[in-house]
Order: C-alpha cells, then sequence, then structure tokens
C-alpha cells in the first residue's frame, strides 16, 4: 500500500515524500486507518517495523485539519530520552511543510533546555514527546496547557514498565481530559500491560505484527568461547570483515569500556555508549554513527530499543542478553527495512544456560560457528538441562 492512498493531508505528504516514504510496512498498513478512524488501539509490533510513522502520520494529520485549541494536543511518552531525540527528530523530518509545532521534553539536560520546555509547555506546543519524569516535574508546576489533549500515545509500554514508571504514568493521566484517543505500542503483552491497556484504553482495536521473533533476514551465528577469547574474537572479526557499520553490545558498561579501550589500542575507530556519558556526548557519538562518520559502537543495552539507525552490518552480542526479548531488541538493530544483517553472539562457558533459554522462546537453535584455532580450545556448548520430575507431574505454576 503506498502512503498516497491514506488520504493524508498534501503538506504532511511533502514531507513524507522528501524522506522517499513510499510504500507503508505492515503495521503502518494495519494502524494509520485505524487511528484516522478515530479508534483506540493497543498494537503489538517488532522494533523497526515503523510503528513511529504509524502513529505520528495520522495524529500530525488530524492536528492540522481539525484546527484545535493553542493547547498540547498529542502526548507521545517513552522510556528514555534517546528514544524521546530520535522520536523527536522523526516528527520534524514528516511535518516539516506543515504548521505542527512539538517539543522533546527529558531529563538531564541543562537550565536553558528545561525553561525552552516550560515556554514551550505553557504556550501550548501541538505534540510533546517526553519521558515520563521530566513530564511530571512540568505539570506539578501547573503552567502546562494539558486541558485540551486529544491523543496520548505510549510508546514502548513493556519498557517503561520494566524501568518502574507504571505510577508514574497514571499519574500524568490523572492530568489529562477524560476524552481523547489512547494509543498503546509495545513489543510484548505480559499481564501488566494488559491491565494498563484496561485502565486507559476504551474499546481499543488490537493489531499485532510479529511478536518476539526476529527478522527472517537475519543471519544469526553464535560462538562459544572462554570469556578472556572474546576481545580477541572481536578483533579477528572486525579485521576480517571489515564492514562500515558495527555495533557491539555489552551487558555492563564495565565490559562496553573495557572492550572500547582494547580495540582502540588496536586502532579500530570506534565509540562507547553507556550510562556515564553525559547527554551531549551521547548524541555525538549517536550522531557520528549513524551519519558513518564513525563506523564501530560499542554500547549498552541503552541502544537495544527503539534508536532508528538504518543499514547496521553486523550486531555482536558481547555478552549473552538477559532474556529472550532483549536478544531480539538487540539484533533486531540490523536487518532493518529491507536491508539483510548478520547477528553473532559470544557464549561465555557461564552464559551457556541462558542462551539456551534464548533458543526455547525462538523456537529453534541458533547455529554455532566455528572458532578460529588461533584463539585455542573452546569450551563445548552444553547447557544444563532441567531434570524432569520423577513422577512426570508438571509443576505448578503460581
Amino acid at each position: 500500500m503506498k502512503f498516497n492512498e491514506f488520504g493524508l493531508d498534501e503538506r504532511l505528504m511533502e514531507g513524507i515524500e522528501a524522506i522517499n516514504y513510499e510504500t507503508a510496512t505492515p503495521v503502518q498498513q494495519k494502524v494509520i486507518p485505524v487511528l484516522l478512524a478515530g479508534k483506540d488501539i493497543i498494537a503489538s509490533a517488532q522494533t523497526g517495523t515503523g510503528k513511529t510513522a504509524a502513529y505520528l502520520l495520522p495524529v500530525i494529520h488530524k492536528i492540522i485539519n481539525q484546527k484545535p485549541d493553542d493547547y498540547i494536543n498529542a502526548l507521545v511518552i517513552v522510556p528514555t530520552r534517546e528514544l524521546a531525540i530520535q522520536i523527536a527528530q522523526n516528527l520534524e523530518g514528516l511535518s516539516y511543510f506543515t504548521p505542527i509545532s512539538s517539543i522533546a521534553v527529558y531529563g538531564g539536560s541543562d537550565g536553558a533546555s528545561y525553561n525552552a520546555e516550560r515556554q514551550a509547555l505553557s504556550k501550548g506546543a501541538d505534540i510533546v514527546v517526553c519521558t515520563p519524569g521530566r513530564l511530571i516535574s512540568h505539570l506539578n508546576m501547573g503552567y502546562v496547557k494539558i486541558k485540551g489533549l486529544q491523543y496520548l500515545i505510549l510508546d514502548e509500554a513493556d519498557r517503561m514498565l520494566e524501568m518502574g514508571f507504571y505510577d508514574d504514568i497514571m499519574k500524568i493521566i490523572s492530568f489529562l481530559p477524560h476524552k481523547r484517543q489512547n494509543l498503546l505500542f509495545s513489543a510484548t503483552m505480559p499481564p501488566r500491560i494488559r491491565e494498563l491497556a484496561r485502565k486507559i484504553l476504551h474499546e481499543p482495536e488490537e493489531i499485532n505484527i510479529s511478536i518476539s521473533k526476529p527478522p527472517a533476514k537475519i543471519i544469526q551465528e553464535a560462538f562459544v568461547v572462554y570469556e578472556p577469547q572474546k576481545i580477541a574474537l572481536v578483533k579477528l572479526i572486525l579485521k576480517t570483515k571489515n564492514l562500515p557499520s558495527v555495533l557491539i553490545f555489552c551487558s555492563r558498561k564495565q565490559n562496553v569500556k573495557q572492550l572500547s579501550r582494547e580495540l582502540k589500542r588496536s586502532g579500530f575507530s570506534i565509540e562507547e555508549m553507556h550510562s556515564d556519558l553525559d547527554q551531549n556526548n551521547r548524541e555525538e557519538v549517536l550522531s557520528a554513527f549513524k551519519s558513518r562518520k564513525l563506523n564501530i559502537l560499542v554500547a549498552t543495552d541503552i541502544l537495544s530499543r527503539g534508536i532508528d539507525i538504518e543499514d547496521i552490518d553486523l550486531v555482536i552480542n558481547y555478552d549473552v542478553p538477559h532474556d529472550g526479548e532483549d536478544y531480539i531488541h538487540r539484533i533486531g538493530r540490523t536487518a532493518r527495512a529491507e536491508t539483510d544483517g548478520i547477528a553473532y553472539t559470544f557464549i561465555g562457558d557461564k552464559e551457556q544456560n541462558r542462551f539456551a533459554q534464548i533458543e526455547d522462546l525462538l523456537g529453534q537453535p541458533v547455529p554455532k560457528g566455528k572458532v578460529p584455532a588461533e584463539l585455542g580450545e573452546t569450551p563445548a556448548y552444553a547447557p544444563r538441562k532441567f531434570k524432569q520430575r520423577r513422577n512426570n507431574k508438571p509443576r505448578k505454576m503460581y
């Protein structure tokens, strides 16, 4: 389905054409008509499916055609400042030829940014993209023009609940008008998401797109190694592949720092991304990586969700992710849109059980690659199997 078939405003279509959008993704084909019809939505969509444009386009269209009062008309709540910035950038591009005003509101910025946020929120920006805590600090001051809000979007809702934002979300909702259109997007649908949906959505349309499965175009491969062999294996892969865009995930920032230090010593063009960096440094590093001025980025899971970077050739899981969903989100950074991609995972000798659980979620084993002989002997892949109970009765789950 082409974007010009949705009946979107001509000014919005100019922005769509300017960024070379032509064919809508499956989630956009399902979501956009429902939002234009005014219905609430609960949508489960895999990262990289185009869900941001799926909700921004109809919301922009409706705002510019309804000529609403001078209030905040749409609120997009997200778990991290990185995602807030990313969505705000997408919004700026899509709405470039429209009269839409917008602002990203997130913590970690300076006093000047806070004052700019206050001014925009008190005057009534059309669309506000925010993190929960920062918005609450403004709402508590009493100047946010929120009473005329028409659209509430919760993006990465599962991630927000994992980070403990449930109470913050409910507090924000207490400031909002009762009559509004609600959109909830989540990569997974655990019971708490269902509970949240029941509280804030009204007779929602449910849309499901590719839950908990990595894109088929990702070539997955795992390497079983001892922990001290991981750095040497990274170096060998980077030298052999010589790819223009490589993203390496570590589960701990200590590992990010150690690996970054070793790669720099070996002459690789590489930067790191973790919570110890201030916001300006994070934005500079991310911008350099997206523009290909930097070809190797080592990061914690701060970049595993919601950051839209095109054409990443290789993702390396230096550490096995904590669970299957994190694995899917990490490797989902590659093979986005119509491109192919490669995802390697290093399985340390103490990480085998965790990776076996991830394979159970995937429904099939991930092929194991051959570790170069020059790295020495490697452990066998022999994750501990849970023994069946002697009476063969299933365990009760409470």
